[in-house]
């Protein structure tokens, strides 16, 4: 091996590209709050309008992060955090407006923050990545979200509530996988601290 081959490649910076467009999906959310208490149907459209704008920054940031290899621990951290910044206050705001059922809101709100407030009890033993079923989560939720947020007539609205139940469905069930990431991502760290000290 030769001392070339031997060092290791620089860290991506904190500050990529990736990790801004996440800071601007989280500007963007009081934004979308303020449009959708504004009375006429117009500031509806802005509020659906800058909502997909939002969501779509989530897609890009993810493909530009792994295609130029600016995947940082921060932005692993940070971007499901802006997530469930826009799409939080948009089920809560959709429930304030009478659009959402509460119960719905609240069943998704306490998955989201508490598998949250799991990644950090335990980032002392590793980061737990988003899964495949995590990301479809998130596009099952931004999809019926979108379509409550688009003044629908009522014979569709339909629609919204079956996205919404598939949403609903996944996330509860993808909580259930990270519970079990978080313990066995504690358990293999603690069993090899165990094996150094025997």
């Amino acid at each position: 091996m030769n001392a070339q081959e031997s060092v290791p490649a620089p860290a991506p910076p904190v500050w990529n590209i990736a990790n801004v467009l996440t800071m601007v999906r989280l500007v963007m959310v009081p934004l979308f709050v303020a449009f959708m208490f504004l009375p006429e149907t117009g500031w509806r459209y802005a509020a659906f309008a800058v909502f997909v704008v939002a969501a779509v920054t989530d897609r890009v940031d993810g493909e530009l992060a792994r295609r130029r290899n600016l995947v940082t621990d921060f932005g692993k951290i940070a971007d499901p955090i802006a997530d469930k910044a826009l799409t939080g206050s948009a089920l809560v705001v959709l429930s304030l407006l009478g659009d959402l059922w509460w119960w719905v809101t609240i069943a998704i709100l306490v998955r989201e923050f508490g598998i949250t407030l799991l990644r950090f009890a335990v980032i002392r033993y590793g980061v737990i990545p988003a899964s495949r079923g995590g990301k479809l989560k998130t596009v099952l939720q931004v999809v019926a979200i979108a379509v409550y947020l688009f003044p629908l007539p009522d014979p569709l609205q339909i629609v919204a509530h079956t996205v919404m139940g598939a949403a609903l469905a996944v996330t509860l069930w993808t909580g259930g996988d990270y519970v079990f990431q978080a313990y066995r991502l504690r358990r293999k760290v603690r069993s090899g601290e165990s094996g150094e000290q025997d």
